[in-house]
């Protein structure tokens, strides 16, 4: 017995000696020598920390901020809890099935509301949706206007600490009350004949969009992938392509921020009507009460676990501030960013987290104002580990060498361990967080937060990477 333990703290010994050896190439390399380097390993199972480096600074956690809002979407939300938008008329129907009145479009949150990425949520079957229930009601014709309500957010789209060159893009379109289409639009180019010459811009799509273009996109090298940046606020229709397209490429599609989500939205339905033989007299228009509407359709969204799960597998921004702000809404009555944020602070306050260093400012992690400790990411991995809502929750994270953005991480990873992750990047920061179920079956959870470098995020990976295949031989 005495040789037995003996043998396995020995083991135990060598594999942290194994870590040691990785956490310290890695911070005296030249890619992180001058860089914030923290890790952070705790054995669920056996309810002790086994591995610690500088894991109480506070560091920028990029995408994998979204394992915050996510899990207390789970915990306040629900799995099977789904975004509502209610179409309502006002006025009165008269015998001819002429509405004397508005339609009105009120936005609850949806971030899938006309999504291009699931056959039933698409805007063409969005709107025969909508179109089925309007002819139920009777209405023929819409002596008025298609009206929408997005304000159960506010109309503050983009975080303030967000940077300008990534809010014209999709990545940084932010959360309407109303989104719709994912808030994004396509932009077709075709590149020019030779190099350096201009990019046309070809089409758009949704089409009908009211989008004022300004096009300085040029040809690049052949096979050089999407180097277009989009300029413009959501709420103004110009926008400013820069950058070059893939010489030899036609209708090579780029994605931008859709310029007011909620207007389009309502422009597009207006078109389609009337492209079905339902005339509408006036043009879409904000309107915020409706009192008196009566009801047409309530539309329900994918439910919240489908929706958790996209946002983690595949770090989707939109998402995560759609939740983050519904959050805030259900907490606090109103949408906002700050009402989201004050909503995830509360849950750790009450799973009695000590939020020393911890500094959220979005749901989705794009503000490098952002600031946790790797240690914090651990203890509130900890306490959801010990909470109902934990299987829904892990399986929404990726799962090292199967899917999402952990689907080509640790190749060499031993069949008998299991790993779940979710991670982060952006320019200086590479991060990494989740669960490891050991070789003897033991649940771990753990973090690894890279800041500060100056190289590419590809020459950090492998030394992040040869860390975390360490840690899962802890015990």
């Amino acid at each position: 017995m005495a040789a037995a333990l003996l043998t396995a703290l020995s083991l135990a010994a060598q594999n942290t000696s194994l870590l040691d050896q990785a956490v310290l190439e890695a911070q005296n390399s030249p890619q992180l020598n001058h860089a914030q380097l923290s890790v952070c390993v705790y054995n669920i199972s056996k309810g002790k920390g086994v591995y610690s480096y500088q894991s109480q600074q506070s560091l920028i956690p990029a995408s994998m901020a979204k394992m915050f809002t996510t899990a207390v979407g789970f915990e306040k939300l629900g799995a099977s809890f789904r975004f509502r938008t209610s179409l309502k008329y006002t006025g009165k129907i008269d015998h001819a099935g002429v509405l004397h009145g508005d339609i009105v479009i009120i936005g609850g949150g949806d971030p899938v509301l006309g999504s291009y990425r699931y056959k039933q949520t698409v805007p063409d079957s969005l709107f025969a949706t909508w179109l089925r229930a309007i002819r139920g009601c009777g209405i023929r014709s819409v002596d008025g206007r298609i009206c929408y309500d997005a304000s159960i957010f506010d109309d503050k789209q983009h975080n303030d600490s967000w940077q300008w060159g990534d809010i014209g893009n999709y990545y940084g379109c932010g959360a309407s009350g109303l989104n719709f289409h994912e808030n994004m639009y396509f932009v077709y180019f075709n590149a020019g004949s030779k190099l350096g010459s201009a990019a046309a811009v070809d089409h758009t799509s949704p089409g009908g969009l009211r989008i004022h273009s300004q096009n300085n996109v040029t040809t690049g090298p052949a096979n050089s992938g999407d180097n277009v940046v989009i300029y413009g606020d959501a709420s103004s229709p110009i926008r400013v392509y820069e950058g070059t397209v893939p010489l030899g490429r036609r209708n090579f599609s780029v994605r931008g921020a859709m310029p007011n989500p909620a207007e389009s939205c309502a422009t597009l339905f207006t078109a389609y009507l009337q492209s079905k033989g339902i005339s509408v007299s006036g043009s879409p228009v904000q309107k915020l009460r409706h009192s008196d509407g009566k009801d047409i359709v309530d539309y329900l969204s994918n439910t919240y676990y489908v929706i958790a799960q996209y946002t983690n597998l595949t770090s989707n921004n939109l998402y995560a501030e759609s939740i983050l702000k519904y959050l805030g809404y259900k907490q606090y009555k109103k949408g906002t960013t700050e009402n989201g944020v004050k909503a995830l602070m509360a849950y750790f306050d009450e799973s009695g987290l000590n939020c020393d260093g911890v500094r959220l400012v979005d749901g989705c992690g794009l503000s490098r104002l952002n600031t946790v400790s790797c240690e914090f990411v651990c203890r509130f991995l900890k306490i959801m580990a010990q909470r109902p809502v934990y299987n829904d929750f892990s399986r929404s994270l990726s799962t090292v060498g199967e899917n999402g953005t952990a689907k080509n991480l640790l190749p060499k990873l031993p069949s008998n361990i299991a790993m779940k992750i979710k991670s982060g990047t952006m320019e200086g920061v590479k991060s990494y967080a989740g669960y490891i179920t050991n070789a003897k079956g033991d649940l771990l959870c753990f973090s690894v937060i890279a800041n500060n470098f100056t190289c590419a995020t590809s020459q950090v990976q492998p030394h992040l990477e040869q860390i975390m295949m360490q840690m899962a031989t802890l015990q």
